[in-house]
């Protein structure tokens, strides 16, 4: 529970987010990824260099401060954000990296004006959402592991075959290596796909809705590309071309 004092500091700071917030999230992912290169494992590139994944923090961030007073009113985008970790695969660790890493931001951002009270305040607060997010989370990570045929973290699958549906989507039908089970889905469901990249030095996850099967031990999604995967193009996008031309392993 946030004291009153802690409230009314955060939400002083609802202005000065406004004005800066991009910056803000800009500077943390700077910072995140120098100090701690291994997250780049986790995070998509292409947002970070599109600005997408700056822009949705600073959003986040100034909802959070806005309704620090009712965390309640933002529980469902926690629920979101967190089944988008846990495809992920975030971990209760990186939290008190992220909160210290943003603290770091902020005063780097507003300088002066980034006095200890607001810093002790926003370390308060992130400290009680942290702790919401690793408690949504930890209950999501045990359900998927636990749930027949489910497992822990990624595992790894085989391309059993793959079907052009036009121009531009290609399904892929996906069987477990270890032959196992394949829990149920429902409608709207989506898999993290993690493919072999050769000469890649980290890894890229993207996200597929998976498709309705009959095979209890397949998964299906499909991969869609509004242009062709020309070798001038494949550097841009990389993570589609690679999917789209795999006949081997995947990891989801």
């Amino acid at each position: 529970m946030l004291r009153e004092s802690t409230i009314q500091i955060i939400k002083s700071t609802v202005p000065v987010l406004e004005l800066h917030g991009t910056d803000i999230t800009k500077r943390f992912y700077h910072l995140l990824f120098t100090n701690h290169p291994e997250l780049l494992h986790v995070f998509n590139h292409a947002n970070q260099k599109q600005g997408r994944q700056p822009e949705a923090l600073a959003n986040a961030i100034y909802a959070a401060a806005q309704h620090i007073d009712k965390l309640e009113t933002i529980l469902p985008v926690v629920k979101q954000i967190a089944h988008k970790h846990r495809s992920l695969g975030i971990q209760a660790e990186h939290y008190p990296i992220v909160g210290n890493t943003l603290l770091a931001a902020i005063k780097d951002v507003l300088g002066d004006a980034a006095t200890e009270p607001i810093l002790t305040a926003w370390a308060e607060a992130y400290g009680i959402i942290a702790d919401a997010f690793i408690s949504v989370e930890a209950a999501m990570y045990e359900q998927a592991e636990r749930q027949d045929g489910g497992w822990k973290g990624f595992r790894a699958f085989r391309v059993d075959r793959k079907q052009k549906e036009s121009e531009v989507i290609t399904s892929f039908y996906l069987v477990p290596q270890d032959g196992g089970a394949i829990a149920d889905f429902e409608p709207g469901q989506y898999v993290s796909v993690k493919p072999e990249m050769p000469g890649e030095t980290y890894t890229h996850i993207r996200q597929y809705s998976l498709r309705t099967h009959r095979e209890s031990r397949t998964i299906a999604f499909q991969s869609s590309a509004r242009t062709r995967c020309t070798i001038a193009r494949q550097a841009r996008y990389r993570v589609t071309c690679t999917i789209r031309s795999r006949k081997g392993i995947f990891y989801g």
